[in-house]
């Protein structure tokens, strides 16, 4: 069980071209994001559809990946771990956010 302590799966579509950055060090990194969709009734009968969205990040051979074979509305899985960081703003207010790094990826679809 030690390796399930922070292991997020993920079925999802992209919302946009993913974002690549190439480092001078030789590291390349993507950003992108997934919808996920999950339905249900209300009380009237009525199907509503609640998307989620998933900021996602990915290095080297998985950033490589995602950079030559993803992209917009693609559909993909993803695994990986959820990380919270912060940074300070330009205003100097400190800001954080949650992302999954991913560490494995598998498209679906067409």
């Amino acid at each position: 069980m030690n390796t399930l302590k922070n292991k997020v799966q993920l079925i999802g579509n992209l919302g946009n071209d993913p974002e690549i950055t190439n480092f001078e060090s030789g590291k390349i990194l993507a950003k992108f994001s997934i919808a996920t969709n999950d339905s249900y009734k209300n009380a009237q009968g009525e199907k509503i559809t609640d998307t989620q969205w998933h900021n996602v990040v990915a290095w080297g051979k998985t950033a490589q990946i995602v950079e030559k074979f993803i992209t917009k509305g693609k559909e993909i899985a993803i695994e990986g771990k959820l990380t919270t960081r912060s940074w300070q703003d330009k205003e100097g207010m400190k800001r954080y956010t949650t992302e999954i790094v991913c560490n494995e990826l598998l498209m679906l679809g067409k």
